[in-house]
Order: C-alpha cells, then structure tokens, then sequence
C-alpha cells in the first residue's frame, strides 16, 4: 500500500476519480471479453484499483475529520 500522506487532497481527489473511471472500463471491458486469462487478468486489475481506491478514500476521510 503507498503511503498517500505526501499528496494534497486536492491531487488525492484527482486520483479517487481516476481510480473511480479505470474501475468503471475495467468492469465494461470484463464484461465484453471471455476467457478465463482474460477474466483473471480484468479481475486483478479490478482489485488492485479497488484497493489502491479504498486506502486514498480513508485518506481523504482521516483529513476531512475534525
């Protein structure tokens, strides 16, 4: 996991929607291909964006606490 104290929350809010869209055509392009290599691959790729997701929203979220 990075460490994302380093960004502004301006650039994490950047990433959270860059994040949000990859998710998004990564979903539409797992669901236009077959293939178990192909689903594996979409899947990983769905869930290392997830993750990287998740941890710049608790980011943002430890900011935005008073």
């Amino acid at each position: 996991m990075s460490n994302y104290s380093a960004l502004s929350t301006p650039e994490i809010e950047d990433r959270i929607a860059v994040l949000r869209d990859n998710i998004r055509q990564l979903t539409e392009q797992a669901a236009a291909t077959s293939g178990a290599a192909d689903e594996e691959r979409n899947s990983n790729r769905i869930a290392q964006q997830t993750e990287e997701l998740d941890a710049l929203l608790q980011e943002r979220d430890k900011r935005l606490k008073p």
